[in-house]
């Protein structure tokens, strides 16, 4: 019988710093590289940490990019991606500074690595927004991000829902947290603990996943579903590539269907996936909406301006945006409608029969 699709409005609460101001063009990859500058203009270094992750080179850059060209011509904006290497960004950030960024948008490979980045930023009077992951104990000007805390909550009430009260006492789920480096993780584990406690749940064991590297986070999950044979009712995956990583590994141990996985980013594979059955649920977050408010909020410190913040974190201004669980009644109204993915780029085969038995083919044509 034919599961349908329901639909639900769903409001995302997303803050936009409304500015008046220019920003300009960037290039690049592996060191900053920049386009020309008449010298009356704000330098600014978008330094983002790694690439595994599809959001970064395909949603955070471009839209940094768009709002520099929609705003500034003729700026002149520093691009570089770290590859997951502290190191390299330490190097990629000294020659953003030596280049004459103005401003640093920074988002750590490493946080703890990150604080000579800040350090040496503030020795030159260069200002540094933290960008989706918080440096701690260094003066940082401003912080954009998402809210970690309540995605990972998020994520563990769906989990719980998922696995619902028919646990049995030797049952119990695996925890497939995110890099340790990443500040955002320990914001991640406070919020699923919460959700978790109350819930009465047994965790079987949990990993911080290196890098969250998905073929890390495979091999480890495949090591423990020997170990808790028979035993996995769920698995708490940090974002979508750890959960693609996990139900790879219960595929491969011929669990049909796995159990409920979470996720978060809501990738294209992800959303696949929740359509096929193979994962329960994933986190939108408008990475679009925080590449503009951080862009935005870069040119107005660059020009001297110091714009209001929602919020603060360790006595840093912030700005904190909303996320939005998504699960497979959701995707119409959060992924159709808002214009994250297309019914057309998520029903390709081997999706479109899936597509058409949850009724998600037959709900977008009869709008």
């Amino acid at each position: 019988m034919r599961r349908p699709l329901h639909r639900r409005s769903v409001v995302v609460a997303a803050l936009v710093l409304v500015v008046g101001v220019l920003l300009g063009a960037c290039t690049g990859d592996g060191e900053p590289t920049a386009s020309p500058q008449d010298g009356t203009r704000p330098t600014i270094a978008l330094l983002l940490p790694e690439s595994k992750t599809a959001r970064y080179e395909g949603i955070d850059r471009p839209v940094f990019e768009q709002v520099v060209a929609e705003r500034c011509p003729g700026c002149r904006v520093l691009y570089a991606n770290a590859g997951q290497d502290a190191a390299r960004q330490q190097q990629q950030a000294e020659s953003a500074l030596t280049q004459g960024a103005q401003v640093l948008v920074l988002g750590a490979v490493d946080a703890a690595a990150a604080q000579s980045i800040v350090v040496a930023a503030k020795e030159r009077g260069v200002a540094v927004i933290a960008y989706d992951r918080f440096v701690a104990d260094v003066d940082l000007d401003y912080f954009v991000a998402y809210d970690s805390t309540r995605v990972g909550q998020l994520q563990g009430e769906a989990l719980v829902r998922a696995v619902g009260p028919d646990v049995a006492v030797d049952q119990g789920v695996l925890l497939v947290h995110g890099a340790a480096t990443d500040p955002n993780v320990a914001g991640l584990k406070a919020g699923l603990r919460r959700a978790l406690d109350e819930s009465g749940l047994t965790v079987l064991a949990e990993y911080d996943t290196p890098d969250w590297s998905p073929d890390k986070a495979q091999e480890w999950v495949q090591g423990q579903l020997t170990e808790y044979s028979g035993r996995v009712v769920g698995v708490y995956a940090g974002n979508d590539g750890t959960a693609g990583g996990a139900i790879s590994a219960m595929r491969a141990a011929g669990m049909d269907p796995v159990p409920p996985v979470t996720g978060q980013d809501a990738e294209l594979a992800a959303v696949q996936r929740i359509v096929s059955g193979d994962q329960h649920m994933t986190v939108y977050k408008a990475i679009s909406q925080q590449a503009r408010t951080a862009a935005e909020l870069a040119v107005r410190v660059g020009r001297g301006e110091t714009p209001a913040a929602t919020a603060t974190v360790h006595g840093v201004p912030s700005v904190l945006l909303a996320p939005v669980a998504v699960t497979l009644g959701d995707i119409p109204s959060v992924i159709v409608r808002g214009g994250v993915h297309s019914v057309e780029e998520i029903c390709v085969e081997p999706y479109a029969a899936a597509c058409r038995r949850v009724g998600l083919l037959e709900t977008t044509e009869d709008r």
